[in-house]
């Protein structure tokens, strides 16, 4: 891990660097191809409550991150009622204000996505080099698989590595690099931001992002999908930030 003067607060078990968005691209910005890898996570509620039920590796890809933000102003919301302060640095806005902001010639390897994916990336940003990387399904349960994508984003030599498989997969990856050793650069979590992207999927208007309701928006634009995660899975994070407030003020 990269040791670095940004001051951390603990959240639910988290530790979260108090860095908002310009911040976070400030950090990516002063580091190249060749630095040293390091990666950024961006838990949001669904992510703190699955971390809640895998732990082990998991953990630990969260615990060593080289940077930690708050993906979700729900959960900032949830951390301010607890008397925490955490800024809030969208994983999606990081990724569209870090490719409009990088060189020329940059080169960038992205893991996961489909073909169209990287043919709409290669328009949109005609001034940065992508390679690309498609895991087969059931990656969180192969790590060979893991292996290859690993391998993939090593010979690519990028200077940002996009990590688009989805949580938990992506900062299992991300923590396994770290292991392996043979990548450097950046990596980010990505999720659905190559999505986002590449017009295969909409963001909530910026009204609907501040009032903390982008997830009602999601949640419109594909119940089939979503409406677990959301609604049944996703309520318990209250009663996870009642049990840490309990404890933080006993202790």
């Amino acid at each position: 891990m990269i040791e670095h003067p940004i001051p951390r607060t603990e959240f639910l078990g988290l530790h979260f660097d108090g860095l908002d968005m310009e911040g976070a691209l400030a950090w990516i910005a002063a580091r190249s191809a060749q630095s040293p890898f390091a990666y950024l996570v961006t838990p949001n509620v669904d992510h703190m409550v699955r971390l809640a039920k895998f732990g082990g590796d998991l953990r630990r890809a969260y615990d060593e991150a080289d940077l930690l933000l708050c993906d979700s102003r729900v959960l900032a919301g949830l951390a301010r009622r607890a008397g925490v302060q955490l800024p809030v640095a969208p994983g999606s806005d990081i990724t569209k204000a870090l490719l409009d902001r990088l060189e020329p010639g940059d080169r960038l390897c992205l893991i996961g996505g489909t073909p169209d994916h990287l043919v709409r990336l290669g328009q949109r940003y005609p001034a940065l080099i992508f390679v690309q990387h498609v895991p087969p399904m059931g990656l969180l349960h192969d790590a060979g698989a893991r292996a290859a994508a690993i391998e993939a984003a090593a010979q690519a030599q990028a200077r940002i590595t996009l990590l688009a498989v989805g949580s938990p997969q992506q900062e299992l990856i991300a923590w396994e690099m770290r292991r392996a050793d043979t990548v450097r650069g950046t990596a980010l979590c990505i999720g659905a931001s190559v999505n986002f992207l590449t017009g295969g999927e909409r963001r909530a208007p910026l009204l609907v992002q501040k009032a903390g309701l982008e997830w009602a928006w999601r949640l419109a634009s594909n119940p089939r999908r979503l409406a677990k995660r959301y609604l049944i899975d996703g309520s318990a994070i209250f009663p996870a930030v009642w049990r840490w407030s309990r404890a933080r003020r006993r202790s």
